[in-house]
């Protein structure tokens, strides 16, 4: 309960002021006007004063999940916070953030998500009834990953060149997977076929278990994978790297070429991203206060190694999240017609 003003003043009214103690009471309630705010302030909720949750729209194990538990180890102690990791997957994590945008804005339930849900998604599922430009409000970029384009040891595929190669003389024949239609993935490989002018069947997947299981067993020719799914399987030779879809090599796979390294696929770049986000309306202070925690949570070495080491590219300070997802948003509209994503 805030104090009253008249109460606050009660020692200064009870005496009858002579013309020095009119000014001094000038100077007091001048005073009292300039620390009021604070004082006030001290008499509203705290945050955090419970759990915060953080959802996740892809099972434990997976690069949206690991860098969340990655973050989250570092911010919530930062934010003097106790960060609760609830998985809700679905729909390449569409499921997840229409929870998210659904919840109180009160820094309660906040999304750690990726680039499918919060830019591709919405482009070619009719049932995503969220904009994630109108109803998500952006926390910070916490890294960017580049997807890997890996070939099963079935089709004795061990380069690019022979993939474009095979691909273009056998249009139809060969399929590659990701992670469902409208992901960040999928759309990578559309631009791959777009650029190169081949043509190979797109197989839908809900899982990487199920699309590793079936392209080291034969069943799938290609697939689109991020590095965190696809390293395993690459270390252990039962996948073969074929190219990665950033501009430049990746430092943790410095023997895999970049796409745009073909004469072909010139200039191109396109990468997934993990990101934290709140429901639209997110109190101001509070939105500040969670960027600056997790930026500062991002120069943590041990947090940025811990990154690096899973394959993810740390952003830049000048990186802008609500950016980023406009961008990508342009992009992908482009690639929506050309893929047939839509009815």
């Amino acid at each position: 309960m805030h104090m009253p003003i008249s109460r606050l003043l009660t020692p200064f009214l009870a005496v009858r002021p002579t013309r020095r103690g009119a000014l001094g009471l000038a100077v007091a309630v001048a005073a009292w006007a300039c620390h009021a705010p604070a004082a006030l302030a001290q008499g509203a909720p705290a945050w955090p004063t419970k759990p915060v949750k953080i959802v996740i729209g892809y099972p434990p194990g997976g690069s949206v999940d690991q860098a969340a538990r990655i973050i989250g180890d570092a911010l919530g102690p930062r934010l003097g916070a106790t960060l609760v990791m609830d998985n809700q997957g679905g729909a390449a994590g569409a499921i997840a953030a229409q929870r998210v945008v659904s919840s109180p804005a009160d820094g309660y339930t906040l999304l750690v998500g990726s680039s499918n849900e919060m830019a591709a998604t919405g482009l070619v599922n009719p049932a995503q009834k969220y904009d994630p430009l109108k109803d998500l409000a952006p926390i910070g970029l916490i890294a960017t990953a580049p997807v890997l384009l890996v070939a099963g040891p079935k089709t004795g595929v061990k380069t690019l060149a022979e993939f474009i190669d095979l691909a273009k003389r056998n249009p139809g024949k060969f399929s590659y997977g990701s992670s469902g239609v409208g992901s960040t993935l999928h759309f990578a490989g559309e631009l791959i076929k777009q650029r190169a002018g081949i043509f190979m069947a797109h197989i839908p997947y809900r899982g990487t278990a199920s699309l590793t299981s079936d392209l080291a067993g034969g069943t799938l020719d290609f697939a689109m994978l991020s590095p965190t799914a696809a390293l395993p399987f690459i270390q252990s030779g039962r996948l073969v790297p074929l190219a990665i879809t950033s501009a430049a090599r990746s430092p943790a796979l410095p023997n895999v070429p970049a796409l745009a390294e073909h004469p072909l696929l010139k200039g191109y770049d396109l990468v997934g991203w993990f990101a934290m986000a709140a429901p639209r309306n997110l109190p101001p202070a509070l939105a500040q206060q969670l960027t600056q925690g997790l930026k500062a949570t991002l120069q943590d070495p041990v947090v940025r190694r811990r990154l690096e080491d899973a394959g993810m590219v740390l952003p830049t300070p000048q990186s802008d999240l609500a950016t980023l997802m406009r961008d990508d948003m342009a992009q992908y509209a482009k690639l929506v017609d050309f893929a047939k994503m839509k009815d």
